[in-house]
């Protein structure tokens, strides 16, 4: 088997939403370290500290885009503000239950975005992402 993810974060205010994302990880050990954010500026705190101590950024990052106080878009732009040296190993999908053709377009116009994911991820979906 395929060594796991070694640290990822998800971004999304959806509680039951997480709660099945991380049992699905749990279940088949795709992530040794999997941590959760609430909200977006959260996740930005976490970042910028991470560059203070050293730290690599998470190899993968599940982003929500409608969030109160700081949407996937909005978190979009700041991640963009940091050093690509920081950033270049993270692999960005943003996620939504919005099928509006303008998101997955806009989306898709933004090199630091992998892919736009449609909620809900199954397991299979999980196993090609987190898998590498």
């Amino acid at each position: 088997m395929n060594t796991p993810i070694r640290n990822a974060f998800i971004i999304d205010d959806d509680d039951i939403y997480i709660f099945g994302i991380k049992k699905l990880l749990q279940i088949k050990s795709l992530c040794e370290q999997l941590t959760i954010f609430n909200s977006a500026t959260e996740a930005i705190s976490k970042l910028e500290a991470s560059i203070k101590q050293g730290e690599d950024f998470p190899e993968i990052i599940l982003l929500d885009i409608n969030m109160p106080l700081m949407s996937g878009w909005e978190f979009m732009e700041k991640f963009k503000e940091f050093a690509p040296e920081h950033r270049k190993n993270t692999k960005l999908y943003m996620v939504s239950s919005s099928i509006d053709p303008d998101d997955l377009e806009k989306a898709g116009n933004i090199p630091e975005v992998t892919k736009y994911l449609i909620k809900p991820i199954n397991l299979d979906i999980l196993i090609e992402i987190f898998t590498p």
